[in-house]
């Protein structure tokens, strides 16, 4: 379970158990969220991208997708991919066998519900870190796991969204995915606000590197 834990920090770690933290058949960046839909982050971040013509993948939970399915519907409607995070935000080394396959199966059935039947390809879990069950489960059922090469941090309650654009940015290259978050649900209060503040100075960098947001393949 070590490498379970360390996979994603650690870029050995997460090659040993074939977790990509990258994907090199793209030619821009993935632009990656976690954690919503949320009422206030989503739409805001939505709008965000909107402005810069930029393209995003919201791995979603499935206890907030059944809250407010209508942020899934605008999410896919305004040109962005939905994948899954799972249904609520646990992690999965604390969980048995069976509680990490039902909470994944729920939260697969809530997105399928949310988008009109399309079930979800793509998978994150909470913190980024699988047990062995876990991801068993995901390919099982067809998913593909994606991790991170580059975050924010965004989720911290004395970060600022200089410091946030900054981690988000450095040394980016294509291939490189993004991890932010727009919601608060499981992370500081008001923390989607530091996230949104930052988007504007994440997209102004990357369009001067020539850096397109292109969503996983």
């Amino acid at each position: 379970m070590i490498r379970h834990a360390l996979a994603p920090v650690q870029r050995d770690a997460a090659h040993a158990l074939g977790l990509p933290r990258t994907l090199a058949a793209l030619s821009g960046v993935a632009l990656t969220f976690d954690d919503g839909p949320h009422p206030e982050g989503t739409p805001a971040v939505l709008e965000a991208l909107a402005r810069s013509g930029a393209r995003a993948t919201f791995f979603v939970v499935g206890e907030q997708v059944a809250r407010r399915p209508e942020l899934v519907t605008r999410i896919l409607a305004d040109g962005h991919a939905v994948a899954l995070h799972g249904f609520r935000h646990r992690l999965q080394l604390r969980m048995s066998r069976a509680g990490v396959a039902d909470d994944l199966a729920r939260g697969a059935d809530a997105v399928s519900d949310a988008t009109g039947g399309a079930a979800p390809v793509w998978h994150r879990p909470p913190y980024g870190i699988y047990s062995a069950a876990g991801l068993e489960w995901v390919r099982d059922a067809g998913m593909r796991p994606l991790l991170w090469s580059r975050w924010g941090k965004d989720w911290r309650a004395l970060t600022t969204p200089a410091r946030i654009a900054r981690r988000a940015t450095r040394a980016l290259a294509p291939g490189d995915v993004i991890l932010l978050h727009d919601a608060d649900f499981y992370s500081a209060r008001g923390s989607h606000r530091r996230t949104v503040a930052a988007l504007g100075p994440i997209l102004a960098e990357l369009e001067r590197r020539k850096l397109d947001t292109v969503l996983p393949v």
